[in-house]
């Protein structure tokens, strides 16, 4: 499948969780310096809370996105889905990351990819790819397949997914910061 037939597939699912709005805008955003500069800046600050735990793209990713939301003037969803590395399926189905526009942002991917439990494959592609000490990944989504990423999402997450998922993060982190 080619980009454009992607990005129009994305659109349909955003389209099913948001109304054909949300699916415009979806396709129309580009993405500016500074929105560039304040989603990095809402990562960093939710890196430095987060506790490290398996399984937590998907909050992450939501505790993401309101941080997002109100940060910038933008289209913001919540994927669930896989995540394969050199056409091999290496996380999922319920991997999570932000589609911002169609910009991929996953806060999750090198935190995973850094630690003792991350599947090999992705682990050595992370490395090998981009080094050390990331903190975040964001990129067009035509441009993560020339990193030997492919995001396959199933799902994009409704309001009321993404608020639950966001009360399960903000209990993890009270949680680490309650010990």
């Amino acid at each position: 499948m080619t980009t454009n037939q992607d990005i129009l597939q994305l659109g349909k699912r955003v389209a099913a969780s948001h109304g054909w709005a949300a699916a415009k805008a979806f396709k129309a955003y580009v993405m500016n310096d500074a929105d560039r500069t304040a989603i990095s800046r809402c990562a960093v600050d939710l890196l430095a809370i987060f506790p490290t735990a398996p399984d937590a793209s998907l909050m992450m990713s939501a505790a993401l996105a309101v941080s997002v939301e109100r940060a910038i003037s933008a289209p913001v969803h919540v994927m669930r889905g896989h995540l394969a590395v050199e056409g091999r399926p290496v996380l999922g189905p319920d991997y999570g990351w932000l589609m911002v526009g169609p910009y991929v942002v996953d806060i999750a991917l090198f935190r995973l990819s850094y630690s003792a439990g991350a599947p090999a494959l992705l682990a050595k592609h992370i490395d090998l790819a981009f080094g050390p000490n990331k903190a975040l990944y964001v990129d067009h989504w035509s441009m993560t397949r020339r990193v030997g990423l492919r995001y396959l999402p199933e799902h994009v997450l409704t309001e009321a997914e993404v608020t639950a998922l966001m009360g399960d993060a903000f209990r993890l982190i009270k949680q680490a910061r309650d010990q």
